[in-house]
């Protein structure tokens, strides 16, 4: 029986425009279900969020590109903490899985994998 798990990913925009942070978040969608062997049937919800710095784009409308419509999706800002990393956009994505949570493959691209330096890339 499948289980339900948490999948963590982020990645860095250059500069906060629309199309920018639409492809950073296609490229991190897609490496996530890739990774992970998540067809859309699997996903459950998804929250998206991303540093005060931008605020051009919903990153959500990436996964709306991708065909996912009937998931709950929702956007939120980070935390505003001195000293952290700027342009950042994060996820966390729960799924029904097969996968043992030791197997869950979680994905930093980009300035984003500077976050997680104990994972394997």
């Amino acid at each position: 029986m499948p289980a339900v798990r948490g999948l963590r990913g982020a990645t860095t925009i250059d500069v906060d425009e629309p199309e920018h942070i639409t492809e950073r978040m296609l490229a991190l969608l897609t490496e996530l279900f890739e990774r992970n062997g998540i067809v859309h049937e699997d996903l459950i919800s998804i929250v998206f969020t991303a540093t005060p710095d931008l605020t051009s784009e919903f990153p959500a409308y990436a996964a709306r590109q991708l065909g996912i419509t009937d998931v709950p999706l929702l956007c939120a800002t980070e935390i505003d903490v001195p000293g952290a990393m700027p342009r950042v956009l994060r996820l966390l994505a729960h799924f029904e899985t097969d996968l043992p949570r030791a197997e869950v493959r979680h994905v930093y691209l980009a300035g984003a994998a500077a976050l997680r330096t104990d994972l394997p890339q």
